[in-house]
């Protein structure tokens, strides 16, 4: 445990909760993914599947967190965790929101082309990434670094004007 805190940058015990969590979520992912492949077969097997997604994703997630560790800023390696929990939340809920939203304007696919449809489905759940994406940076702790990634987003969208 000492060389997983030392590794990690934990100083804390309460900061342990970001290593938990994400690997609670990664778990998550891999039997959702599992299950996606494989729902029309017994449960058992979507268990074992379990096992070598969740490895998999491990080794994708620890990879990223290697490569942004030198391009974004932050004070501690545990802080990479809280950043990646934060987009997985937000992305999750810009689609939990966008949804609801499309549906309330009166646009379904079966009364605009699907193209269109898509193209603003998209369109929406952007507009509340952007504003999910700081609102969980900040609950999180991060709102420094989301605030800057979002200027830096709106910046390559051509919005400059917007941030000034």
């Amino acid at each position: 445990m000492k060389k997983f805190k030392e590794h990690w940058e934990i100083q804390k015990n309460w900061q342990l909760i970001f290593p938990v969590l994400g690997l609670i979520i990664l778990a998550y992912s891999a039997f959702k993914i599992s299950y996606a492949f494989l729902k029309d077969q017994n449960i058992v097997y979507t268990i074992i599947a379990v096992f070598p997604v969740f490895y998999s994703l491990l080794r994708l997630t620890l990879y990223c967190f290697k490569k942004l560790e030198k391009k974004w800023i932050l004070d501690y390696k545990w802080e990479m965790i809280r950043v990646f929990i934060v987009f997985a939340i937000t992305g999750t809920s810009s689609v939990f929101v966008g949804r609801p939203i499309i549906k309330l304007i009166g646009i379904t696919k079966e009364n605009l082309n699907p193209i269109l449809y898509w193209i603003l489905f998209i369109i929406i759940g952007l507009i509340f990434y952007q504003i999910l994406l700081v609102t969980f940076g900040w609950l999180f702790g991060q709102f420094k670094f989301f605030w800057e990634f979002e200027k830096k987003m709106l910046r390559r969208f051509g919005l400059k004007r917007f941030l000034d």
